[in-house]
């Protein structure tokens, strides 16, 4: 999408209803139902950044919809986002003293609380016993408890069950007396038992993406953000447990940052919320999230490509690295954050909401990544 060359100066030209059901049902971000496990979409008509007029007068921009692809400069950028499972997790220890430490040692650096990280770690190891062919992994439970609930702070419902799943998996649970819907070993089985009842395989990238869509119903635009949440946090979650050292770095804040903002519209020149917009566009999103961590970015997709230390060409982009689309000698027209196992933060283009894509895929213009921060 066509990007301002100065921020500030930039009009809003995004109806400020824009909103995720109009970018899933208007542009088809993620078409449900599955199709051949891939997640299709339209693809993204990017623009490039216009260098700045020599009168240092904006250009107003043009409506994606009412662009000529012919005249756009940069060719397509990624809109489709491939059916996915978070990556395998650190395994979780048996025995209480050992999961206890466990929990301890990594609620800091996930940011869960110890209790509620017992209770993901809890839920993962009934389930293996009571449906060993789910696969449910605790950071799946984890990430369904960051959306639901924030990790249960201040809320008593922490894994966002409905009546109908309490009463059918939460009401009898080996080993707890009295189980409770505001306890985190009772709600994590309850939830595990959920997202495991129609039988699917939460190892697969199909299974686990049907999954998370039936925990709350399996249609609607909320369900479609629910389950970006829980994959984005589920992802992170698994990361960070192989790595816990670097929970504190700034490529870490960057994506924490980056995945708060997944549902806000796209807003061509936006800068988010707190700077007066209802979002962002692609490297205002990439900007905030490393402001957000203290390392100062340029404002436009081309100038942070220029400006950051290149990731050696076949290399995969790590958590926190930029991605960028366009052509290097000419002009970068879009750039997202990554997130790992083939994923990026993206906000695509005027219509859509901010969310998570594969980041490369077969006819993209993907030309490279950037590393910010370690």
């Amino acid at each position: 999408m066509t990007e301002p060359e100065s921020a500030a100066s930039a009009p809003e030209t995004s109806p400020k209803n824009k909103s995720w059901a109009h970018g899933v049902a208007m542009r088809g971000l993620v078409a449900l139902p599955l199709v051949a496990g891939l997640a299709t979409a339209g693809w993204l008509l990017a623009g490039g950044n216009d260098p700045a007029p020599t009168d240092g007068i904006q250009p107003v921009p043009v409506p994606a919809a009412n662009q000529d692809p012919a005249t756009v400069g940069g060719g397509a950028g990624p809109s489709v986002l491939e059916v996915s499972a978070p990556v395998k997790a650190q395994e979780t220890p048996k025995g209480a003293r050992p999961l206890e430490e466990w929990a301890t040692k990594l609620a800091g650096p996930l940011d869960i609380p110890a209790k509620s990280l017992m209770g993901y770690a809890n839920g993962e190891l009934a389930l293996r016993a009571e449906q060993p062919n789910c696969h449910l992994s605790w950071v799946t439970l984890a990430g369904v408890g960051a959306a639901s609930s924030n990790h249960g702070r201040g809320a008593d419902n922490p894994m966002g069950l409905s009546a109908q799943q309490w009463k059918k998996h939460g009401t009898s649970i080996p080993g707890i007396a009295k189980p409770a819907l505001g306890d985190p070993d009772s709600a994590s089985v309850a939830a595990g038992r959920a997202l495991c009842a129609s039988g699917a395989d939460l190892g697969g990238g199909s299974g686990w993406w049907k999954a998370i869509a039936g925990y709350q119903g399996g249609k609607g635009t909320e369900t479609e953000l629910f389950r970006q949440r829980v994959l984005g946090n589920a992802q992170l979650y698994a990361t960070l447990s192989l790595d816990p050292a670097r929970a504190a770095s700034p490529a870490v804040k960057a994506t924490r940052f980056a995945l708060g903002q997944l549902g806000l519209p796209y807003v061509w020149g936006g800068n988010g919320p707190e700077a007066g917009a209802a979002g962002f566009d692609c490297s205002g999103l990439t900007k905030a999230s490393y402001d957000e961590a203290g390392v100062g970015l340029p404002r436009t997709a081309d100038s942070q490509f220029r400006a950051l230390p290149q990731v050696p060409a076949g290399q995969e982009p790590k958590l926190g690295d930029l991605v960028f689309y366009g052509n290097p000698a000419t002009r970068i027209h879009h750039v997202g954050l990554y997130l790992g196992n083939g994923l990026m933060i993206n906000a695509p283009t005027e219509g859509q909401a901010i969310q998570i894509h594969t980041y490369h895929s077969k006819g993209d213009d993907y030309t490279g990544a950037g590393r910010p921060a370690a």
